[in-house]
């Protein structure tokens, strides 16, 4: 990304990360203090843990629960961007990523990445068993008081927030205890801050992160907030009645009609950029008004690799001021 940084790569939570500040003396620092946050995310946001503190919660339907600081700052963050998005990406799509055959980790379930089966396979059409979300307004959060009611019936999956959430706050983290610039990448949710390099953060686009550094499909540089990438080529496995993936529509329970195959956004923030990125996907032909209206510059690909740049995104292969 920029060669006088200090940088690391690992993976986790079945994707991967990436580390980079602009002094190589702090990373080794920074490292730890990444890890430590991404810890405690995990403990308290992954459905995929039996003990982690939002399945505990799950199993007290009505009533009142107390929340660590990291869930009750998670779940604020995901109430804020439902009510922000008009529920277009709502936590309580849970039974309805379960129902769609996401019910343990994308490693377990054999990701099939790539562009293969993503038309013609049922994709978008409802199903049987498709049931639209309760709906995040159902969630009774007090963030003052750390505290939440979760109705019986309402499962939450903080997913489509989570990542984006860990790495805005290992970001700012990370520069507020060391003082240097720092770029988080989880899964290709983005956020920096403190002190960019000349020239800004140099970030390659694609539709899969995991490949857009050796083969990007265009560079933008960012100098703060954050910048995300949402796709329908990654994170999808075989059902009995075809390919599904981790995208939904909470209005249908179902995974939106395949218009487009990736959406990558900018925005003050990583949660905010992922929440505009996973609104597009799911809005179809309405999300380059719907960009435009929230100015957020994006860049839409459609299944066809035809892109459509929206609100000031610039051209494939020109650097964002």
């Amino acid at each position: 990304m920029n060669p006088t940084s200090g940088r690391v790569d690992f993976e986790i939570w079945s994707t991967t990360a990436t580390l980079v500040v602009t002094d190589p003396a702090a990373l080794g620092a920074a490292r730890a203090e990444l890890d430590d946050e991404l810890g405690h995310t995990e403990v308290a946001c992954s459905r995929f843990r039996a003990d982690s503190e939002i399945n505990a919660l799950l199993r007290s339907p009505g009533r009142r629960v107390s929340l660590s600081p990291t869930l009750n700052d998670a779940m604020a963050a995901a109430l804020r961007i439902a009510s922000a998005t008009s529920y277009l990406v709502d936590p309580t799509v849970a039974a309805a990523v379960i129902a769609l055959g996401y019910d343990r980790d994308i490693a377990l379930l054999g990701d099939i990445a790539g562009l293969s089966d993503l038309v013609d396979r049922g994709i978008g059409e409802a199903t049987a068993t498709a049931r639209p979300a309760p709906g995040a307004w159902r969630v009774e959060h007090d963030h003052e008081a750390a505290t939440v009611t979760v109705p019986a019936g309402v499962g939450l999956d903080l997913g489509a927030t989570a990542k984006a959430f860990a790495a805005d706050r290992a970001a700012v983290r990370i520069h507020s205890r060391l003082g240097c610039g720092v770029l988080v990448s989880l899964g290709g949710d983005i956020s920096v801050a403190g002190p960019a390099p000349d020239g800004g953060w140099s970030i390659a686009i694609a539709d899969d992160h995991r490949t857009a550094e050796a083969d990007p499909q265009t560079t933008v540089a960012i100098s703060s907030g954050g910048l995300a990438t949402s796709s329908i080529t990654a994170r999808r496995w075989r059902t009995p009645v075809g390919v599904r993936h981790h995208l939904v529509d909470p209005r249908t329970g179902e995974n939106p009609a395949p218009l487009w195959r990736s959406a990558s956004v900018a925005a003050g923030s990583a949660v905010d950029a992922n929440a505009g990125a996973t609104a597009a996907i799911i809005l179809g032909d309405q999300a380059p008004v719907w960009l435009a209206e929230r100015r957020l510059p994006s860049r839409l690909v459609r299944i066809d690799g035809s892109v459509v740049a929206v609100a000031g995104w610039p051209a494939d292969q020109q650097r964002a001021a």
